[in-house]
C-alpha cells in the first residue's frame, strides 16, 4: 500500500475501476465547463441582440425598411431578429396577394413567428440537458468509485495477518477522491443549469411579449385602408 497521500499518487495507485470512474468524471467536468462558458456567451449575446433590436423596432422605422436592413446585414441574425423576419416575411408575402382576408394574413405571420420562436428556444436550450445529467449523476458515479475502492481496501485488510490503519488509509483515501471528483463535476453543472434555465425563461417571456406586440402592429397594418 502506498503511504504518500498526495492527489497524484492516490489517482495513480487507485484500482482500474476507480481510475475509470475518475476519468469519466474529469471528462464530464471538462465538457461541462466548456458548455458553461459557451452558453454564458450565447445567452449574453441573445440579451444584447434583443435589446438592440427592440430599440430599432420601436424607433419608428418603417417595418419594410427594417426587414430589408436585417436581410442585408453582414452578421447572422438571431433571436428576436429571426422572429421578426419570419413574421414579416409571411405578412408581406400574403399582403401583396389579392382576395386574402386580413385575419388570414395575420394568422400566417403568427404561425411563422411561432415556428421561429420554437427554433430559437431550442437553440438556447441546447446542451442544458447535458449539464442537468452531469449535475444529477456525477455524485452517484463518484459514489460508485468510492464504494468499489473501499471494498477493495477491506478485502486487502481481511487478507492481511496484522491489520493497521496505515494499511487501509491509502485505499480509502483513493476511494474518497472519486466522491470529491463527482461533487466537483456536479456542483458547477447544477448551478449553471439553474442559472441558465432562469435566464432562458426570461428570454422566452421577452420573445413572447415581442411576438404579441408585433402581432398587434401587423393587425393594424393588415386592416389599414
Amino acid at each position: 500500500m502506498p503511504t504518500d497521500l498526495s492527489l497524484f499518487i492516490l489517482i495513480r495507485d487507485a484500482s482500474t475501476i476507480v481510475q475509470i470512474v475518475m476519468f469519466i468524471l474529469i471528462l464530464a467536468s471538462v465538457v461541462s465547463w466548456a458548455y458553461i462558458f459557451s452558453k454564458y456567451r450565447e445567452i449574453r449575446r441573445a440579451v444584447e441582440t434583443s435589446a438592440a433590436f427592440e430599440e430599432r423596432f420601436w424607433s419608428g422605422i418603417d417595418l419594410a425598411d427594417l426587414y430589408r436592413q436585417l436581410v442585408h446585414e453582414d452578421y447572422a441574425t438571431e433571436g428576436m431578429e429571426n422572429i421578426f423576419l419570419s413574421g414579416f416575411k409571411e405578412f408581406a408575402r400574403l399582403k401583396q396577394q389579392t382576395g386574402i382576408a386580413p385575419e388570414a394574413v395575420v394568422e400566417a405571420a403568427q404561425r411563422g413567428m411561432r415556428v421561429a420562436l420554437s427554433r430559437e428556444l431550442e437553440l438556447l436550450d441546447e446542451h442544458l440537458p447535458f449539464l442537468a445529467t452531469v449535475g444529477s449523476t456525477s455524485p452517484y458515479i463518484g459514489l460508485f468509485g468510492t464504494v468499489w475502492g473501499i471494498m477493495n481496501s477491506f478485502r486487502a485488510l481481511g487478507a492481511a495477518k496484522q491489520a493497521t490503519l496505515a494499511m487501509v488509509a491509502p485505499g480509502i483515501s483513493e476511494a474518497l477522491v472519486a466522491t470529491a471528483m463527482g461533487l466537483f463535476a456536479a456542483i458547477p453543472a447544477v448551478m449553471a443549469y439553474n442559472r441558465y434555465s432562469t435566464d432562458i425563461g426570461r428570454l422566452a417571456n421577452r420573445y413572447e411579449a415581442f411576438t404579441e406586440e408585433f402581432l398587434s402592429v401587423l393587425h393594424r397594418q393588415a386592416h389599414a385602408k
